[in-house]
């Protein structure tokens, strides 16, 4: 994480996207049984495609834990959250902070994502275009770590793929020449993904983990309980952590018009610093 930026991203790596996941703070989770699993990285690929495929527009509603630092302070923070998804990229989170419905907002389309804070110690606003891609990786959690965590399977590229066993677990690692990029843990038994892990030059910088998946429609499950796991600034002792615990999870069609007020980026108006994702750099903008 960029070091001239720890007041704001370290909250905000909650962010760009969507912060999430929570509950308890010691969740308690069934042991999984291992099974024979898939043969090959072909196989395993195809059938987290075809999961993906069964993914359907939903709304939910849930409660969000937040671990954060910001001037070299550990802070707590729960609050309620509402989300909505309409596959296969726009998304829009918003979280009831400090008796604002809109204290924390998280949403992108398919050109853009954006992300906006209103607590007085951060007040900002973040957006960019989607090919930022190497920044959004960057973040606790961005849309697209969300996305994924909900269904939207990112397995493009068979060659670039491997599998592996590791016990109750397929492990399925995405390479960029020879660097590890991208780990992801799938159940040998029911097929569901319960870790994502990113990595930076081989190293492990966010961690999703996801449990207690629920059924929205014919195939496709999501799960109530995503945590993310923010290890990119590793100045702190303990990582950023996101906890969302989603207690209705429906299915959902929105007309022409929700989709233009839920999926299209909002006016930067009101924030005390808004800031633009350009070629991998956050610029800030005037008002």
């Amino acid at each position: 994480m960029p070091r001239q930026w720890p007041n704001y991203l370290s909250f905000f790596n909650f962010a760009a996207a969507l912060l999430i996941l929570v509950g308890c703070a010691h969740q308690k989770y069934e042991p999984l049984q291992v099974c024979p699993g898939k043969k090959s990285s072909v196989e395993a690929l195809s059938v987290l495609r075809s999961h993906s495929q069964n993914v359907v527009p939903l709304k939910a509603n849930g409660q969000c834990r937040l671990q954060y630092y910001a001037e070299g302070k550990k802070h707590n923070e729960n609050f309620p959250v509402k989300l909505w998804m309409n596959p296969p990229a726009e998304i829009y989170l918003q979280g009831d902070v400090a008796f604002d419905a809109k204290g924390i907002v998280l949403g992108s389309n398919e050109k853009e994502f954006w992300l906006s804070m209103k607590p007085n110690e951060i007040s900002s606003f973040w957006w960019g275009k989607w090919q930022e891609e190497t920044w959004l990786a960057k973040l606790t959690i961005s849309p697209k770590h969300l996305l994924e965590a909900l269904g939207i399977a990112a397995v493009s590229g068979e060659k670039n793929w491997s599998l592996s066993k590791e016990n109750a677990f397929d492990v399925l690692t995405k390479q960029k020449g020879q660097t590890e990029i991208q780990k992801i843990y799938i159940s040998n038994c029911d097929y569901l993904v319960r870790k994502i892990e990113y990595l930076d030059e081989g190293k492990v910088t966010v961690v999703t983990e996801l449990n207690k998946y629920k059924k929205v429609s014919q195939g496709f499950l999501v799960p109530s309980v995503i945590k993310i796991i923010n290890r990119i600034d590793d100045v702190n002792k303990d990582p950023d952590t996101i906890t969302l615990n989603l207690k209705s999870i429906k299915s959902a069609n929105f007309t022409e018009s929700q989709c233009k007020v839920l999926f299209t980026r909002p006016q930067p108006r009101g924030f005390e610093h808004i800031y633009k994702i350009v070629n991998g750099e956050m610029i800030e903008q005037s008002q």
